[in-house]
């Protein structure tokens, strides 16, 4: 009951000064807002960078020419004069259930920016050359048509498979783009499919600008991609690993085949990287969580700011009410009633001002999703720090003012004009 009636008498006071307590409060109302909101960015961006990942396929290898570290300048000059694309004959080696096992599918990729024409629409785009097994590796489904099929690869055909955003640019709402005819650098290609599609925005790329050809006629018809020890170049291979748990096995296996092939002896020659998506994953977790928190973390001094404005305004409630608190204790009160009673106006403020900054937190989120074309993500984990935070704001710069008022001697409170 007593904690009952400190918060009554709490809310008397502060209703007293209606204006102070709100002009007060607001710090912590922008603090706890600009918490949620920031931490929502925070959140939505790991939230993105997780669903990118995933799109691109289940369980997957990555297979790239070069090596990502090295050791120095030395080590990367040496790397460049050892460097060997990746080539056709490596993806089927690859895709050789007697050298690996436990290995779904292989789809190379052979990839150059281009533009795609039509009419008097004329856009830049990611121009790809992939396989049959591209469509279930990288989970591009056509809603659309169909997608490269083997014989498409075989006979090098003029034939193309685009992304959504290209379609939406060069074709009118109602006309069924099966059929009709776009070029890529000038050169004619069928349309024969329409992706599904895959979302992207907010300064992160369009996944959707992109154009699907036979591999084939992407290395000799469109392009010129060159040859090595007689095996036309790709950009990259996938690898579609049968479970999370042989990817790291699987992996080893694609590291032995491709130095014999490249003939390496050692370790520190390899001129390739073998990518693991999991990997991946995990280290653009790190480094979104760290985002993240700094995000946080920039908008928590705002929150400190707004606790500084509650000491300030509690020290100017003590000075004001020193001959109530000298009454209250010539009355009876002791030094614990005095301090409860001061700190617990001082968590209700932070509390309201805390309550409201939900609230405008929650909106401002929603603005920032719109703005920053990012499905922000507000957690309860983000609603319980920035409250707890609040709270605990209220607390700690609650104590020096109510531990003063508590140690008013009653005689020189009485006394106070």
């Amino acid at each position: 009951m007593q904690i009952l009636e400190s918060v009554r008498i709490a809310l008397r006071a502060l209703t007293a000064n209606k204006m102070r307590s709100i002009l007060t409060m607001l710090g912590i109302v922008i603090g706890v807002g600009a918490v949620i909101a920031l931490l929502s960015v925070g959140h939505g961006f790991e939230q993105y960078i997780t669903e990118q990942f995933e799109g691109l396929g289940s369980n997957l290898l990555f297979v790239i020419s070069g090596q990502l570290e090295s050791g120095g300048p030395g080590s990367a000059r040496a790397s460049r004069q050892r460097f060997q694309p990746l080539t056709m004959g490596d993806a089927e080696a690859l895709a050789d259930p007697f050298q690996i096992s436990d290995v779904v599918a292989v789809a190379p990729e052979f990839q150059r920016s281009g533009r795609v024409v039509r009419g008097k629409v004329d856009m830049s785009t990611s121009i790809s050359g992939v396989t049959p097994e591209y469509e279930s590796v990288r989970n591009f489904r056509p809603v659309l048509g169909e997608f490269i099929a083997a014989e498409h690869v075989n006979g090098r055909s003029r034939v193309a498979v685009i992304g959504d955003t290209v379609a939406e640019e060069l074709f009118d709402e109602f006309e069924y783009p099966i059929g009709q005819t776009i070029k890529l650098n000038d050169v004619p290609f069928k349309v024969i499919g329409v992706l599904e599609e895959k979302g992207g925005g907010g300064g992160f790329g369009d996944a959707d600008n992109l154009v699907m050809i036979p591999i084939s006629t992407a290395q000799t018809r469109l392009f010129s991609a060159g040859a090595v020890r007689g095996e036309l170049v790709i950009s990259i291979v996938f690898i579609q690993v049968v479970s999370q748990e042989k990817m790291g096995d699987v992996a080893d296996r694609i590291t032995e085949v491709l130095r014999e092939r490249h003939r390496i002896s050692f370790k520190d020659d390899d001129d390739f990287t073998v990518v693991n998506q999991a990997d991946l994953i995990q280290v653009f977790g790190q480094f979104t969580a760290v985002f993240t928190t700094v995000l946080g973390a920039i908008a928590g001094i705002s929150l400190l700011v707004g606790g500084i404005g509650i000491m300030n305004i509690m020290l100017v409630s003590v000075t004001e009410r020193t001959r109530e608190i000298g009454i209250r204790k010539a009355v009876g009160a002791k030094r614990s009633d005095i301090l409860l009673q001061f700190l617990i106006e001082a968590m209700v403020l932070s509390m309201i001002g805390g309550f409201v900054g939900i609230t405008l937190g929650y909106g401002a989120s929603t603005l920032l999703s719109g703005v920053l074309e990012l499905q922000t993500v507000v957690t309860a984990g983000a609603i319980l720090l920035a409250t707890s935070f609040s709270a605990a704001v209220g607390l700690f710069f609650g104590i020096y003012p109510a531990t003063r008022a508590a140690r008013l001697n009653p005689i020189d409170a009485l006394r106070y004009e």
